[in-house]
């Protein structure tokens, strides 16, 4: 029997997703210092040049302008807490970027979208493992972590089961403590 360990289950769940239809990429390879760097900062959790490439695919009609414009307002969304922060942005992906631009010498609003839900083909889904994110100085890295468009949505923890102390209640812990570093403003966020 072969032993259990977190690098297997690790595995086996990137298997799972991209049997799901999502790409594969390595934390260290896509990092500011890696072989095809999609980060600026280790300090970014956002795959920016993904995120532009989405909204820019997604929002055909739109101003190239206001679709750059409806990016930057993500990246500086902030506020002194988390929940404020995850608030704005559910927002934001749920009901669209408000931006307004000039057409036909008159200033137009509209909505720039984030994510394709009318068509789930249209979007990106990306797992990246051994993603870290440097925050006030502290290195995180979790296990996996979702992409949809460039956005980091989901962040997935796993624990061998094989190890007694290995819980639920470590993996919740170890998933509060990448949040409780994450009180600063999004991209500095996970």
């Amino acid at each position: 029997m072969t032993k259990m360990t977190e690098s297997a289950i690790e595995e086996l769940a990137l298997e799972r997703l991209q049997q799901l239809g999502y790409a594969y990429l390595y934390g260290p390879d896509i990092a500011p210092d890696g072989e095809t760097p999609l980060r600026a900062s280790l300090e970014n959790p956002l795959l920016e040049s993904k995120l532009q490439a989405a909204v820019d695919r997604i929002n055909p009609t739109i101003p190239p302008q206001a679709r750059r414009e409806a990016v930057r307002q993500v990246l500086r969304l902030t506020s002194p807490d988390l929940l404020s922060i995850n608030e704005a942005f559910h927002t934001m992906l749920t009901q669209g970027v408000n931006v307004s631009y000039q057409k036909a010498g008159a200033e137009r609003g509209d909505l720039v979208w984030l994510a394709d839900f009318n068509n789930l083909n249209n979007n990106e889904f990306l797992a990246v493992n051994q993603f870290t994110v440097v925050e006030k100085n502290v290195n995180k890295r979790p296990d996996i972590v979702l992409f949809v468009n460039g956005l980091p949505l989901v962040v997935i923890e796993l624990k061998n089961p094989a190890i007694e102390t290995a819980t639920v209640k470590t993996a919740f812990q170890q998933l509060q403590t990448y949040k409780a570093l994450s009180i600063d403003p999004v991209p500095h966020g996970l």
